[in-house]
């Protein structure tokens, strides 16, 4: 069955977020972990570990499901949490235009939860056969 372009746009659109996100912000954290303890802010107080611990479980173990179109919807979840705390908790002064980097995955992580991964993902199979259910996916 021809894949439609709507397809192929979701896998751009997964493939390509991730990859943004896990380069300027989740390897980043992973490969400086112990200067990252050092600067991380710590809205909720939960301690430098766990709060760079959260950001980096949402930002380099999420994308990888989301690249896949294994579990999309669900993996989006951390990320929107990371990004949300981060605009109304940590950087509530920013401008648009100061945290447009921030709205820009936003709205690409919002559009996969809301669409889910599309028919080039693994959860449907590649092949056509529904391998997940459509909510989950």
């Amino acid at each position: 069955m021809p894949r439609s372009s709507t397809d192929w746009a979701l896998l751009y659109l997964r493939v390509s977020g991730c990859l943004l996100l896990l380069w300027v912000h989740g390897l980043p954290k992973l490969l400086n972990f112990s200067h990252e303890l050092t600067v991380i802010e710590d809205p909720f107080h939960l301690g430098a570990v766990p709060t760079l611990s959260l950001a980096i479980f949402a930002e380099v173990l999420c994308p990888v499901p989301i690249i896949l179109g294994v579990l999309t919807r669900l993996a989006c979840l951390p990320i929107l949490c990371v990004l949300l705390v981060s605009l109304v908790f940590v950087h509530p002064q920013w401008s648009v235009a100061e945290g447009q980097f921030a709205w820009l995955l936003l709205i690409i992580f919002v559009t996969l939860l809301i669409a889910g991964p599309g028919g080039l993902s693994v959860s449907n199979g590649l092949a056509g056969a529904r391998a997940t259910p459509a909510w989950l996916s």
